[in-house]
């Protein structure tokens, strides 16, 4: 697939957006990507794994073997697509629809997991939203209590849950940002929740090293994903800032957590993986 460096005009009103209404559709996995069975036997449970990055997951997760547990917000018709491609794969797929903000659905979460699969390896805290502002002072509490309420608090809720049930060797994957490293005027509050999301996976690396439980991240920079119509009112020039002058696509940013969450990257904790286009930034 060709990747395209500009982008129709388009605009979704709401989030989370939809990806069966984006033009074109982002690519979930290359035609000429081979699984390897780099996960097999392993149970994945994927928030935001309807749409976006989550669906590319899920399925290169598939690809790859694994079992998918998919947590999603309301996107029904998105959520049914993805299933549908990890079906397609050949592996079980269940799909639960809630908010991941609620600590007692997260709870649920892990416990319906569990009783279906009968246990966990991978947990991919995945899900976020996004306001832009140019002003701080536009920036109001319910605004502010929603990002981080959406982007940190259930990593914190999913971790606690699925700990128990983790053990030497399973993994965990938090999705951060390329603003959590060099900040973005117009997205204060979101760029401070992935800066938490990288200050937490630092530190929850140290605390379960000796548990030989691995906490990785991936730090996208700019994506074709869903959130980004239902942001921005104008994608046409979307990503035309990078050095290789186009967004990614979130098939290009998969295969890092299949490498994150695989035996692969067995002496790797504590790090975040750089998917953006080529914009070098501290690590």
């Amino acid at each position: 697939m060709a990747k395209p460096k500009s982008f129709p005009e388009q605009n979704q009103t709401k989030q989370p957006g939809r990806q069966h209404k984006m033009h074109p559709e982002p690519e979930v996995i290359r035609d000429g990507y081979k699984g390897s069975s780099k996960l097999e036997g392993k149970v994945a449970l994927i928030t935001g794994g309807d749409s976006g990055i989550g669906r590319s997951v899920a399925v290169h997760f598939a690809r790859e073997g694994a079992t998918v547990a998919i947590a999603y917000l309301s996107e029904n018709t998105d959520a049914e697509k993805t299933k549908a491609l990890v079906d397609a794969e050949g592996s079980p797929c269940i799909l639960l629809k809630g908010d991941v903000t609620n600590a007692s659905f997260c709870q649920r979460l892990v416990a319906e997991c569990i009783s279906k699969f009968g246990k966990l390896d991978i947990l991919v805290n995945n899900a976020a939203v996004q306001f832009p502002k140019n002003s701080i002072e536009d920036i109001d509490h319910e605004q502010l209590d929603k990002t981080f309420k959406t982007n940190i608090y259930p990593y914190f809720y999913l971790v606690k849950e699925a700990l128990p049930h983790l053990s030497s060797g399973s993994a965990i994957v938090n999705t951060a940002s390329v603003t959590a490293y060099r900040g973005s005027s117009h997205l204060l509050d979101y760029s401070s929740t992935k800066g938490a999301i990288v200050t937490f996976t630092r530190s929850l690396s140290t605390m379960l090293a000796s548990k030989n439980i691995r906490v990785n991240g991936v730090a996208p920079g700019p994506i074709w994903t869903p959130l980004i119509p239902a942001t921005f009112d104008d994608v046409s020039d979307f990503g035309q800032d990078t050095p290789l002058g186009r967004a990614g696509q979130p098939s290009e940013v998969a295969p890092a957590y299949v490498f994150l969450a695989s035996e692969d990257s067995s002496y790797v904790t504590g790090q975040f993986i750089h998917i953006n286009g080529g914009e070098l930034i501290g690590s």
